[in-house]
């Protein structure tokens, strides 16, 4: 007798968007028959790096009104909270403006709870365990885990999350071994460490940093924190009022990086004309941005990233209101600082640790002794491919290849994975932040869901055996949500 296999589709990483994939494809009828399984090691799906925290200083970034899994229906998220008696215990969820930002731990718990259904009726299998090697056998991929599950899959998803941050040069080496240097502050109890009176050095200012900064404080640790950056940008707050999106940037393309800030700067004075903020152009700009993105040559999208990234990071990731309050708070009593330069020299001698910092253009060099040094420079995105054995030796073997721009790995607009030679790999595809290098903006809620529920309707269509998708994207802009349209040939 033989016992056929059941078609399967392996998700590797079920943070955010591996668990919001293996929903998709539990919820579609094209999948009746197929297995769905997801190699995670955390302890629930839709967590991820992001909302596996407990940490009651991290918040969403975001109004909870406009994170909803749902699309269609906004306020899903706030509904769960309400059923679910949250947030609780947490005061200062409610923000000024009248938005909840509840804890970012909470989202993870609804994201979970959105695929535990799945979980429970067999849909879906939640692997706990961290991929160790993947290989191509015939027209199949083979997983095994550490734990010592190997499975064989007809399709792949890579759906990890990017490499963790690195040191400026130099600094690992000086460092490294020291009891509060914090190489990466996604570790659980990375800063636990700290103590309450120590001089924090945190290198990176943007929104890891306003995190950082946040747990320190709400923490009793009062010491000074001096934060540094090449341009020394934090990142901004939200605006005092709801706003629409204001500006059309897609009607007539940009073809360059300057004349997209041009346009940019100009849509901005406008807006302030018409009783907008910068808020506004940016919240149109991002609703845009996969189009604006995919209009560049290759050769502008590096220059952009080269030069303007820095300015879009900070305007666009904004912070929750509280946690900007507590920035705010200790750069106007002058116990915070944020500063523009770079490390001269940083020597160490025992547990102290001495650093001579070089200003910006020139203006000055100042000498400091602090305890802890904190690095929070953000994913060091071209190390992807060394960031785990089983992408290297794929890399390797010519399955992948990083993208043109250095944000992630190469991929088609069918978020279909580019070979060594260029060619889509039909059954092999990256979902989430590592395809930004194709499609722009995948960074926040809504566009990570959206591309993830896009990738699953690329599989589901593999799935039919009537090939590719004829791909429509098109815009809501009540929602600011990208949809995906599919139709098959």
């Amino acid at each position: 007798m033989v016992i056929e296999r059941r078609p399967s589709v392996v998700i590797i990483g079920g943070g955010f968007t591996g668990a919001v994939v293996a929903a998709s494809l539990a919820r579609d009828s094209s999948m009746e028959g197929w297995q769905i399984a997801v190699f995670e090691p955390r302890e629930r799906l839709g967590c991820g790096l992001a909302y596996d925290t407990d940490d009651p200083a991290h918040r969403v970034n975001v109004p909870a009104g406009r994170m909803s899994l749902d699309a269609d229906d906004a306020d899903q998220f706030v509904r769960w909270m309400q059923l679910q008696g949250e947030p609780r215990d947490d005061a200062e969820a409610l923000a000024p403006d009248g938005h909840l930002y509840p804890r970012r731990g909470l989202f993870g718990r609804y994201v979970a709870d959105s695929v535990a259904p799945f979980l429970g009726n067999g849909r879906i299998t939640h692997h706990r365990q961290r991929v160790i090697s993947v290989e191509r056998r015939g027209a199949d991929w083979e997983i095994r885990g550490d734990a010592g599950t190997t499975l064989r899959a007809d399709v792949l998803v890579v759906a990890t999350t990017h490499p963790a941050p690195a040191a400026p040069a130099g600094i690992d080496d000086v460092l490294r071994g020291h009891p509060r240097y914090v190489a990466d502050t996604t570790v659980p109890g990375a800063l636990a460490a700290i103590r309450p009176d120590d001089h924090v050095l945190i290198i990176g200012t943007g929104l890891t940093a306003a995190d950082v900064i946040a747990s320190l404080r709400t923490t009793g640790r009062t010491g000074p924190i001096t934060a540094f950056s090449r341009r020394g940008l934090r990142s901004r707050g939200h605006a005092s009022r709801a706003q629409d999106p204001y500006g059309d940037f897609t009607s007539s393309l940009s073809a360059t990086a300057t004349d997209l800030l041009v346009r940019v700067r100009r849509v901005v004075a406008c807006a302030e004309a018409d009783g907008f903020s910068w808020h506004a152009v940016f919240d149109a700009l991002r609703s845009q941005g996969g189009e604006i993105w995919r209009n560049l040559p290759v050769a502008e999208q590096r220059r952009l990233l080269r030069h303007l990234r820095p300015f879009w990071d900070v305007h666009r990731f904004r912070v929750a209101p509280q946690i900007d309050a507590i920035v705010r708070a200790g750069l106007q009593s002058g116990d915070i600082r944020i500063l523009a330069g770079s490390i001269d020299r940083l020597e160490r001698n025992g547990d102290e640790i001495a650093a001579t910092f070089r200003r910006r253009h020139g203006a000055g060099i100042e000498r400091w002794n602090v305890d802890a040094v904190v690095i929070t420079t953000g994913p060091a995105h071209k190390s992807v491919l060394k960031s785990q054995i089983w992408l290297e030796t794929l890399s390797a073997d010519g399955h992948l290849q990083p993208d043109a721009v250095g944000l992630g790995l190469a991929c088609s607009e069918s978020s279909r994975a580019l070979d060594r030679q260029g060619r889509e790999t039909e059954t092999l595809f990256i979902a989430g932040p590592l395809a930004r290098g194709t499609f722009g903006e995948l960074m926040g809620l809504p566009q990570v869901n959206d591309h993830a529920i896009f990738v699953a309707a690329q599989v589901a269509a593999l799935a039919r055996g009537q090939g590719a998708t004829n791909v429509a994207l098109s815009r809501d802009d009540g929602s600011e949500t990208l949809r995906a349209a599919t139709t098959i040939s």
